[in-house]
Order: structure tokens, then sequence, then C-alpha cells
């Protein structure tokens, strides 16, 4: 097995420790007339319905966990997913929609699980689904705004390079189910999110804007990205008013951990990328490597994340290492090309590893799409610029260009598994021989 083969088996190990459907079972077990939900048991005699919404990419595998495990005892249920990413399923409606930049299915489908949730009651159960993605998906229009305003505001902060948390701060002061709005809407019937996490800290609050749970965020920190990033002035018109009224103490904060509604909530998170990479971690080991898990919380720019993954290799004095990482590294894109963050940290990797014939690199998305393209990401050594340049492709005006997907399309280095159906950001992996 060559080094490509090998990494990419690890990288599938490490897929498969993410497995939304097995960690829903692993979590949720129906034991006679009780459900079993993470360490908590609740009487199914005495619950009214049991109600499943949910939304993310990895929200379909989830819900057919669930379904399988409930059968006919789920009552009403609307679950929304990602283009792509749909199951056929008996008791569990699903919905495909817009990711990641919204759509009126999605504006739609959140519409149905708003009203399922609001008409649920005290002795009603309602079962939450929560997975990356769910931010774009699970989307309701401000009063006054479009559906176009808020594609142009995520487009916006996508290209300024905004991190996950600051986004979805802002979308949470936009909405009236994020930031725990939706326990808010359900309250007082019973909410238990079962939680896939694609954020580093897994912290419920930034999970798909964290509907069911507190935000510390507020319309000041909202604002203050906008300030961060200079592009108040850029940002549709009713939006940003919307905030500004916010500001001004004219519309309510999302709900703080102080709420009463967080009595009747519960958040477990279930999976993570910390979870996927100790699957690939044993894979790995089991390959022969020495193996070691060195960080699962890179955020910075793809460049100083290339950097540092080299520094931590060239510190390796085994014969036969395997370094771990994860996380969701970011970049401004200031070119036309076509590419995402993985593909772009490949190929900087490429240039960092000409003089280092002993290394082989793979950055991954583990939801199977980089950015706006229908590649992972790539893998890349030594090689990698000598073998593009015989081909005449020039890889300094693919790296100014951000055109990193084309780059892999012509060397041959790209990674492509279509949708994997779970998503727990990135995972890079590092061979030293």
């Amino acid at each position: 097995m060559d080094k490509k083969q090998e990494i990419i088996e690890i990288f599938s190990a490490g897929l498969e420790g993410a497995n939304p459907e097995k960690l829903v079972y692993k979590n949720i077990v129906l034991l006679g007339d009780q459900l079993k939900i993470g360490e908590v048991f609740i009487e199914l005699s005495k619950i009214r319905h049991v109600h499943v919404v949910g939304f993310g990419k990895a929200s379909a595998l989830m819900a057919r966990a669930l379904e399988t495990i409930l059968g006919n005892r789920i009552e009403k249920s609307c679950v929304i997913t990602k283009y792509g990413h749909g199951l056929a399923l008996k008791q569990v409606k699903i919905v495909e929609a817009g990711h990641p930049l919204p759509d009126k299915n999605g504006v739609l489908a959140t519409d149905e699980i708003f009203s399922i949730v609001k008409n649920a009651r005290e002795d009603d159960l309602v079962i939450c689904l929560i997975s990356g993605g769910g931010s774009a998906l699970f989307t309701d229009i401000p009063e006054g705004s479009s559906i176009e305003d808020l594609m142009a505001l995520n487009t916006l902060l996508l290209k300024v390079g905004a991190s996950i948390e600051e986004i979805n701060c802002i979308r949470k002061h936009l909405s009236k189910v994020k930031g725990g709005l939706l326990s808010k809407v359900a309250y007082p019937a019973r909410v238990f999110s079962l939680i896939l996490s694609d954020v580093i800290g897994n912290s419920p609050s930034t999970i798909a804007s964290g509907p069911t749970a507190p935000d510390p965020t507020t319309f000041k920190d909202a604002v203050s990205i906008l300030n961060k990033y200079g592009i108040a002035d850029k940002v549709p018109v009713q939006l940003y008013k919307i905030l500004q009224q916010g500001l001004d103490k004219k519309r309510e904060e999302t709900l703080k951990e102080s709420d009463e509604v967080f009595r009747r909530t519960t958040n477990l998170i279930i999976g993570s990328n910390k979870m996927a990479l100790e699957r690939a971690k044993e894979r790995a080991m089991a390959l022969g490597y020495t193996s070691l898990v060195v960080k699962d919380d890179f955020s910075e720019d793809v460049t100083q994340v290339a950097e540092s993954i080299l520094e931590e290799a060239k510190k390796v004095n085994t014969i036969k290492t395997c370094l771990l990482f994860g996380g969701e590294p970011t970049v401004v894109v200031t070119g036309d090309g076509l590419g995402g963050r993985n593909q772009h940290l490949a190929l900087i990797m490429s240039v960092l590893l000409k003089d280092y014939p002993n290394i082989t690199m793979m950055s991954g998305g583990t939801d199977g799409t980089d950015g706006p393209t229908d590649a992972v990401g790539a893998v890349v050594d030594s090689t990698t610029v000598e073998h593009a340049e015989a081909l005449g492709v020039d890889i300094n005006k693919h790296i100014n260009d951000f055109d990193s997907y084309h780059f892999f399309k012509k060397e041959g280095g790209w990674i492509r598994t279509g949708p994997t159906q779970t998503n727990v950001m990135d995972i890079m992996i590092t061979l030293i021989n």
C-alpha cells in the first residue's frame, strides 16, 4: 500500500469515528417502555407525543437511527439536510435545502419545525437532531428582509474569513429560532438535543447557532464583528437595522443561561472532531505507525496552519510516525479561482514539503465537500510541485488565484468521497517515514 492509500485509509477511519448513525445508537437505547438518552431515563408511558426535528448535514442518518429505535412512537417530524444528503424514511420527514447559502426550502421547513415545536405540550418529548450546517439549513427570514439578504450576508462573512463562531453570533441575533429560542418556543415541553459537533470547543451554543442552548453573545458582539472586518456598510440595510435596534435595547436579547426554559432542555454532544481523530489514530497504529493526536483546535489562517504542521513534523525522530490534527482553519479569499480551505492548505503545504521527501500530508473536510467543490481535500508530498511543473501547471498562479481545485484536478492529488453524511470539521494527517 502506498502512502496516498494509507493516508486515505486513515482518513476514512476518522469518518467512521464520526458516523452519526452509530453515535445515535450508542447514546439512545429503548428498554421496554423506558427511553435512555445519555444517562437520563424517560418513562414513555408518561409522554403524550414524541416529536422529532433536526437540521444539519448529518441529520438524515441521525434520523434513520432514531426511527429504527422508536418506530411508530414518533408523532410529528421534520428534519432538514443538505441537498444530496437526504434519505427516504417511513416515520421521519426529511427535507433537503440549501447549504452553505440558505434557500426557500430551508425557510419553509424551518416554519414547519417551528409549528411542530410551538404546539408541543408539557407532557410531550421533542428530540432535536443537530449537526454542522444547521445554521444555514434551519433558517428564518427576519421581518422586512428577504432570503437574498441572508444569502448576501452569508457570502460577505465567508469572503472576509469570519470564523464560524463570529458568523453564528450574527445569525443568532437575526433569528427567532437560534440562540436558545427554539427551546423557548417548545417550552414547557421536554427537549433533548443530540448534537454532532462541528465547532472547536464543542459548545452547544455555537453548533448550528445554538437553537436549544443559552447564548453568551450579545447584539453588541454581533455589531462589533461587522466593524472588525470593516463590512458594516456592506450588510443589507434591513439586517443591519435589526442589529442596531438590538444594540439600542429595542429588541430582546437571545436567551441566557439563567432563563427558566433551560430547566426543560438537555443538550448532549454525541460526536466531535476529537472522536474522529482518535479513531484515525487507531487505524494508523494498525498500519504500523507511531500515532499521535497533536491538536484538534486549529482555527488560524491556512498558511499559519501549514507552517505549524511542518514544524511538528520536523520534531519527529521515530522511524514511522503519523501526526493527526483537527479543527477548522480559515482562509481569506482574494482570488477568483475555485477551491476550499483544505485544498488551499494542501497547496501551500506542497511548497513547504519540496525539501522533505519523507513527509506525506493530507487535509480533508469530514463532510465530503471542501468549499463549493466536490473534493474532500488533497494529498501532497515532496514530489507534488515537481509533478505539477512537469505537467505545465504553475503552482504560484493557482495559489494567488485561490484555485486549488483545478490545480489538484490537473496534478492528481485531490480526493473525492462524495457526501459522507457527517460533519466534525477537518482532519489533517501527516505521515513521516
